[in-house]
């Protein structure tokens, strides 16, 4: 029989085994779908999509599951369209133009979300900022592209009997677009630091963007532009052309960023035509005469069938696109509704001195990064509007005599999602009056913006804001949508327009006592110009918050 003194030891090994082991805390569940839908605005939808059953998965995996779903659900997309398009002999003019676009859409989101996949496939780390700001781009784009569709597809075929049919699938398409874009962010973004100013790694990032950008660096050249061919456009037949898109045809397909650029220069006169600039002609640069010397000029509108989206006088999606001394306009007048001057989805593309001039809907800054610099732009109801990441700087904005009943409204963004990289920003330009506003009886309302879409997103910085704005500053949409998720600020403005320290805008009668939000936080809203705000409420009197600008 074992010893009392060997059975009282057994026992306190089996105590202290016991004991050890119930202070252990269980090991933490394996990251699972809710785990990581959570970082998603539609949990329910990415689980359901997303079905892994791997206790291993990373967010790395749910990322690239979530990018294939979204090519297969595309891919669909793009089939359903066709389907439709085929039997069109049955369609009004204005659904066959609205599909048109949605298929047009289609083809960039496919090649959009394959451009991501290629790249998130490569690894399971953050990503380099370039890169990281690169995909957040064009996954923003492909939930705009899809939004277009809608838009389209409600404005021109409104009483088609199978509009839903399409309507339907693409807005449960664009709730995967969403969780796509949602999960790339989580796992490749790069973090954002809030308010502790610009580390040298950020600097040296921002370095690298806009140097990638500039392209001014020829050896011995001083900082000119490189450039690979120059041809000349001219009425009268003295140079390579007599029309814009015929020089544009000639360009080379798909040119290296180390060719230079191909300069189409546009000689004085008004051209009548339709100017469209593919995607595979890669750093184009087209150089006028000046504003109101070379004029292109058009009259689509929404009132004569075109789809908004495809009323533009003058398309632009070619990356690295720059344009210089011309004029675009729209001359179908305020009678006509939506008449776009300007659509540009051109990515890292720029305007300088460049005058743009329409009534409703003028400039649509569609989608991807762009820049203006010391541009004029004419119109009425959201004359700046789209989802593009925008920034104008040292431009001139003038809003123009509407028609009888309406106000004007300087911006419409449409920034429908969260995870968007996208705004407009409005630095350095002048808010006056056109010359047929200012000499009217002063009884339109104009406003310096409204909310399109649920998120939209708008800055005027450093403006000068003439007496022609409201003191309202922002109008509604519609009742109060947006106004919770709508990001409008302003920041050391100008002028008798401007909102000045301890003053409020409000949304109307509805948000009558919320404040406008009037902290601006370091963000990049594009490669062209980056800034950062130290943070500082700027309605405290003394308040003086520091602007660093980088590599403009």
């Amino acid at each position: 029989m074992a010893s009392t003194t060997t059975i009282f030891f057994s026992i306190f090994v089996i105590l202290i085994t016991y004991t050890a082991t119930a202070a252990t805390p269980p090991p933490p569940p394996p990251p699972s779908s809710a785990t990581f839908c959570q970082y998603t605005p539609y949990p329910s939808v990415c689980q359901a999509s997303i079905p892994i059953n791997n206790s291993s998965a990373t967010v790395y995996d749910y990322g690239r599951l979530s990018i294939r779903k979204s090519i297969t659900t595309a891919t669909k997309f793009a089939t359903l369209i066709d389907k439709y398009l085929r039997g069109s002999a049955s369609l009004t003019t204005g659904a066959i133009r609205a599909l048109q676009d949605c298929r047009y859409l289609a083809g960039v989101n496919l090649e959009f979300l394959s451009t991501a996949f290629q790249t998130i496939n490569q690894t399971q780390t953050v990503l380099p900022v370039p890169t990281s700001d690169d995909i957040q781009t064009i996954l923003s784009a492909v939930l705009t592209n899809t939004e277009t569709c809608v838009d389209g597809l409600q404005s021109n075929a409104a009483s088609w009997s199978s509009k839903n049919g399409v309507v339907g699938p693409i807005k449960a398409d664009n709730k995967l677009y969403s969780v796509s874009l949602a999960l790339v962010n989580k796992g490749w973004g790069h973090k954002k630091s809030k308010h502790k100013g610009v580390k040298k790694s950020q600097l040296e990032a921002i370095s690298k963007v806009v140097g990638r950008r500039k392209l001014l660096q020829a050896s011995g050249a001083g900082g000119q532009v490189v450039v690979s061919n120059t041809v000349v456009v001219s009425q009268d037949g003295s140079g390579d052309f007599t029309t814009i898109s015929d020089a544009i045809n000639f360009a080379p397909n798909n040119s290296a960023a180390s060719a230079g650029y191909f300069v189409v220069y546009v000689t004085a006169g008004v051209y009548e035509e339709y100017v469209n600039i593919p995607k595979n002609k890669k750093y184009l640069m087209m150089i006028g005469d000046g504003i109101n010397q070379t004029v292109i000029t058009g009259n689509r509108s929404v009132v004569d069938g075109w789809t908004t989206f495809n009323s533009a006088t003058f398309i632009v999606v070619s990356p690295n696109f720059v344009a210089v001394n011309l004029t675009i306009r729209n001359t179908a007048g305020a009678i006509k509704h939506q008449a776009v001057a300007l659509r540009n989805g051109a990515d890292l593309s720029t305007f300088y001195k460049c005058s743009f001039e329409g009534y409703q809907d003028t400039l649509y800054a569609h989608s991807l990064r762009q820049f203006y610099r010391e541009c004029d732009i004419y119109g009425t109801v959201d004359f700046i509007f789209g989802n593009a990441a925008a920034v104008f700087q040292n431009c001139n904005l003038y809003p123009r005599l509407p028609m009888s009943g309406q106000f004007n409204a300087i911006t419409a963004q449409g920034r429908t999602d969260p995870g968007q990289n996208t705004g407009t920003s409005i630095q350095k330009c002048n808010i006056i009056a056109a010359d047929d506003l200012a000499s009217s009886n002063g009884t339109t309302v104009t406003y310096l913006g409204r909310p399109w879409k649920e998120y939209s997103r708008t800055v005027y910085m450093q403006s000068f804001m003439d007496s022609l704005i409201t003191p309202a500053g922002w109008s509604v949409w519609a009742g109060d949508f947006a106004l919770n998720t709508s990001y409008y600020a302003e920041f050391n403005n100008s002028g008798p327009g401007l909102i000045r320290a301890g003053e409020l805008r409000g949304w109307g009668t509805i948000l009558l006592m919320r404040p406008m939000r009037l902290i601006l936080q370091c963000r990049l809203l594009s490669p062209a110009m980056r800034f950062c705000l130290r943070p500082a409420c700027l309605t405290t009197v003394g308040c003086d918050p520091v602007i660093e600008s980088m590599g403009l």
